[in-house]
């Protein structure tokens, strides 16, 4: 840790701080429940404010009072153990009047927390009082753990009431705040994680921070920061040395600013070939080479960039690249990371064999993971990475989709067992005597030799369903045909995720985040083109129609629905609803998709381009300011909006042929030149772009006449392994594409039938009416 930052480190006696994602520490301790004194007019909610915080406005305690008296306890139990005798809640704060399922968690806690926004660091300022910022999100685990130990304790929470004030964040609504202060965290600990806790002075500025706090000492062994104990020395240092406080503040900021400050390039030309080779050694020598990934624990299906890999293999014709995402695909699908009976993908493997997983389900990893399992499907031809994207979609379709045809953010990774307690995987774990209960004896010995089920299990005693031989390898021990073996197993398959639905769900948090929706929109788009499967093509066209009609208003883009619009959209959402247009301009043909797609793209220049250093801001030119405006020049979970729009623009220019978009692309790669000549692994999405940008590129029409089939040429185009190329339907007359994409001038259907053109900037081959000669003309090398 650098030495200017030891101060408040020292405070506590503390140099290394826990992570909000331990992996597989203790389980969390059920925390005794506190009875709160019955107040004399309970019954009638006439009180709600927390303990030891200070009074609030009459119009806001009538609202929340109101609010309280409203709730049915029955059919909406509150989230928090501090009850009335009928059921309402004790408490309630200013986060029930939020959007945000992460912050109405919090609504009922007896910590008097607050929203981010002025009104909050206003009372700072007027109370002399540091500000507990908070961040998480609705399917953390590790949140709810603190939140249970910490956030639910009378006695800490009037603590924070009466020496802080409270505030919490949606990290996934606010990413731009969850960014600046992981910077300050990291700076001091070496490390991050959520939930993430920071005390800032008045003005917003960070002086300490952590992750994860267990409420008291030797709670989770000894060794570890303790909450309580943290706050109370914080409280009496800041109070009797607040120009200290500050003074170490102003140089964390000064450190923040630092590091979130893209280098500033000197050169003027986009990052050549070369790099490419450094990217390969890169994830070639950091490769685990028996279960795929990066070596080590916890594994991230992010941390190893399959597409990137796919197309160095194209790009080079070497194996080595092929193999180190075939490895990843196929280790991942095999692992307890994948439900085996439903599709999705959980968030992480908390071993290096990918068994058992952190068991939450986040949205934006169904989207990436289809598009990676697609990717590999048309470069292998593999039937086994399709059906792995189907699984996917289609348990994004059954348990994600809202019945507005757009997708919810996340499934929470807690579940209540039997018993009423909250066990994280409860719900996707099995026993073999949960195995013998709803299957046939034989059925029940099947399953569990083919899903690894054991006596012991792998995780609080049940058994991560996972599949640690092959088909064949199972058909030889039990010398019966794999059809007839696979037969089997699909039914009963289907018998357990039956009985699995009568449990008790996992919290859903139904947000709608613009971004996330863009990735999958994408991967249904590319599923409904590349698989044949127009079913999945609607659902991506009624998801991105929702929000573009009810996410954009008054011409701005919007980060967040939860029943109304809210959060002015950042680079991300701009930058990934486009990219799923394009896809489904691509599936389609309709041009609605390309126009989209286009006034998405411009948004982006008008509000987040950087016009003195190039490339360009995750937040609108218009938005709060926070202590730094954040430049993305790094891929994290998600790609960053960098990476997805330079991709955009290179479409964009080979779809219309605007050179303006390439100009702006080409700005981009200068712009990000330093890390991508010093670290190109750091930004792998940009990578892709980069591939593009150095590949041959093929612009290919499919004109469909009246009662013409596309579906063999359709096909080809699918089937050719080409992952350089834009593809444009025509059906009937194509002048009314002609002005978005000016270069199907000319093409139309040969004697009435379907017709294929594949062209080279500008350059076209002879129409053909044959699918093999369109697989040929698209199977060539793209460098």
């Amino acid at each position: 840790m650098p030495p200017v930052f030891r101060l408040w480190t020292a405070l506590t006696g503390l140099i290394a701080l826990s992570s909000c994602e331990p992996v597989h520490t203790a389980p969390a301790h059920t925390a005794p429940v506190h009875t709160a004194p019955i107040h004399p007019m309970a019954s009638q909610v006439q009180d709600v404010l927390p303990p030891a915080a200070p009074p609030r406005p009459p119009a806001l305690t009538a609202q929340l009072t109101e609010l309280v008296a409203g709730i049915d306890p029955i059919a909406t139990p509150p989230r928090t153990r501090h009850l009335r005798p009928d059921g309402r809640p004790l408490y309630a704060n200013r986060l029930l009047l939020e959007g945000s399922p992460y912050l109405r968690q919090h609504a009922h806690n007896p910590v008097d927390w607050r929203p981010w926004g002025d009104e909050a660091f206003a009372d700072a300022q007027r109370l002399g009082r540091p500000v507990l910022l908070s961040v998480g999100y609705a399917t953390c685990h590790w949140c709810h753990v603190m939140e249970e130990e910490s956030f639910e304790d009378p006695e800490i929470a009037a603590f924070l009431n009466d020496h802080f004030v409270c505030v919490k964040v949606d990290r996934e609504e606010r990413p731009d705040v969850d960014a600046v202060y992981m910077t300050a965290v990291t700076a001091l600990t070496g490390r991050g994680g959520w939930p993430m806790t920071v005390f800032l002075t008045p003005d917003r500025q960070p002086f300490y921070g952590g992750t994860y706090f267990p409420a008291r000492e030797g709670d989770r062994g000894s060794g570890r920061a303790a909450f309580l104990p943290l706050i109370q020395l914080i409280h009496e240092k800041y109070s009797t040395d607040p120009a200290e406080a500050q003074h170490a503040a102003e140089r964390l900021s000064a450190e923040i600013q630092r590091r979130m400050a893209p280098p500033i390039s000197t050169v003027d030309h986009i990052p050549d070939v070369g790099t490419f080779a450094k990217a390969a050694a890169h994830f070639g020598s950091r490769s685990d080479p028996t279960y795929g990934g990066l070596t080590g624990a916890p594994k991230f299906p992010s941390s190893m960039p399959v597409r990137l890999l796919l197309r160095l293999h194209q790009r080079t014709g070497h194996q080595e690249p092929l193999d180190i995402a075939r490895l990843a695909l196929d280790q991942m699908a095999a692992g307890g990371l994948r439900d085996h009976l439903a599709g999705g993908f959980h968030r992480y493997s908390t071993d290096a064999q990918w068994r058992v997983p952190h068991f939450e389900k986040m949205l934006y990893d169904q989207g990436l993971l289809a598009l990676a399992y697609l990717d590999a499907w048309q470069v292998s031809g593999l039937g086994r990475d399709a059906k792995v994207a189907r699984g996917i979609l289609d348990d994004a379709l059954a348990n994600l989709q809202s019945p507005e045809g757009a997708f919810y953010s996340a499934l929470d990774a807690d579940s209540a067992s039997p018993t009423g307690e909250k066990v994280e995987g409860w719900f996707y774990t099995w026993t073999p005597a949960e195995l013998t209960a709803v299957l046939s004896a034989d059925d029940a010995a099947l399953a569990t030799e083919w899903f690894g089920a054991v006596p012991a299990g792998h995780v609080d005693g049940r058994s991560v369903l996972h599949t640690p031989q092959t088909l064949t390898d199972l058909s030889t021990a039990r010398r019966q045909p794999p059809e007839v073996l696979q037969q089997r197993l699909d039914t009963l398959s289907a018998t357990l995720l039956q009985a699995r639905s009568l449990r008790p769900p996992p919290l859903r948090d139904e947000k709608v985040v613009t971004a996330w929706n863009g990735l999958l929109i994408s991967a249904l788009a590319k599923a409904g083109h590349l698989l044949g499967d127009p079913a999945y093509t609607r659902e991506a066209a009624r998801a991105a129609d929702f929000l573009w009609t009810t996410l954009r208003v008054d011409g701005r883009l919007h980060r967040i629905w939860t029943g109304t619009p809210r959060q002015t959209a950042m680079l991300e959402d701009h930058a990934f609803l486009a990219a799923g247009m394009l896809d489904l301009f691509e599936a389609t043909g309709d041009p609605l998709w390309l126009t989209r797609a286009r006034t998405l793209t411009q948004d982006v220049d008008t509000h987040f381009a950087d016009p003195v250093h190039g490339a360009w801001f995750r937040t609108p030119a218009d938005s709060e300011a926070l202590l730094v405006r954040e430049k993305p020049d790094r891929d994290g979970a998600v790609p960053s909006g960098t990476s997805a729009h330079l991709m955009n623009l290179l479409r964009l220019h080979a779809l219309t042929t605007d050179d303006t978009y390439r100009a702006q692309a080409d700005a981009g790669f200068v712009a990000l030149s330093p890390i991508l000549s010093r670290a190109p692994a750091a930004m792998s999405e940009t990578m892709v772009s980069l591939d593009w940008r150095h590949s041959r590129v093929y612009e290919v029409a499919i004109v469909v006449p009246e009662e013409g089939d596309p579906e063999p040429m359709r096909r080809a185009v699918a089937q050719s392994g080409s992952l350089h190329h834009v593809l444009v339907m025509v059906r009937g007359d194509p002048t009314a594409l002609q002005a978005e994409v000016p270069w199907i001038e000319g093409k139309v259907a040969r004697d009435g039938q379907v017709t294929a053109y594949v062209c080279e900037g500008g350059t076209c081959q002879a129409p053909t009416t044959d699918p093999e000669t369109v697989l040929a003309a698209l199977s060539r090398s793209p460098s």
